[in-house]
């Protein structure tokens, strides 16, 4: 007799591990995808896509990042993933952070524990992000991109991850050291590090979303008080 409602309960859990598309309700359309144990306050990851994946259709946004290494690979972030939807132009980091905010007052999240990474334009949306929203953030990982220098000032105090490819011709590898070198020139010690991945190009360098390593990297991270 108990056959049924386990079988109910393993459909519901089925569909909860879904991402769910949270449309109309922030500036940008956003995925938002559970950890598969939910517990009373969870970390939260934001990704920023690339250029590629802007438009109006958000089914694009899984193409790649994130949501393809959990829907391909059965990759599984004890976190919440959100992965918004960029319709034009470059992010807006008053626009990213809206969505903060929607998972803060919607989701139980640990304001702690507060992630953002991205690649290509999404790289340069992270640092733009970080820069004006340090005070949100544990910590931060941007792939293939690049930064402002006139935003380096304000990155000094975020542990910021830079992965770039030594063959990306998109965008090449100055264009991470170069904020970092900025970022430095502010402050020396400041937590910000460049990982270069040999004979990486502008897309191959994606395959690290697929993995652990890059995710046990944000979350070893907690910011402080």
């Amino acid at each position: 007799m108990r056959i049924l409602p386990l079988f109910i309960s393993l459909i519901s859990l089925s569909l909860w591990a879904q991402p769910q598309a949270i449309l109309d309700q922030t500036s940008y359309q956003f995925w938002v995808n559970a950890p598969t144990e939910v517990k009373e306050k969870n970390p939260l990851v934001i990704f920023l896509h690339g250029r590629s994946l802007s438009g109006t259709n958000i089914e694009r946004v899984k193409r790649y990042g994130p949501l393809r290494g959990i829907e391909k690979k059965g990759l599984e972030i004890p976190a919440y993933l959100v992965a918004p939807q960029l319709p034009s132009g470059p992010w807006n980091p008053d626009k990213v952070d809206e969505i903060v905010q929607y998972m803060i007052d919607h989701y139980a999240i640990d304001e702690r524990r507060i992630y953002v990474t991205g690649m290509s334009l999404g790289g340069y949306g992270t640092m733009k992000y970080a820069s004006k929203y340090a005070n949100r953030l544990a910590a931060a990982i941007a792939m293939c991109g690049g930064g402002e220098n006139r935003d380096a000032c304000n990155l000094t105090n975020v542990p910021i991850k830079l992965i770039h490819g030594d063959k990306d011709f998109i965008v090449p590898l100055k264009e991470s050291k170069n904020i970092m070198n900025a970022i430095k020139k502010c402050k020396s010690d400041a937590p910000v590090e460049l990982q270069v991945i040999k004979g990486g190009n502008h897309g191959s360098v994606e395959d690290l979303y697929r993995h652990n390593d890059l995710y046990n990297w944000l979350f070893q991270h907690t910011k402080k008080e």
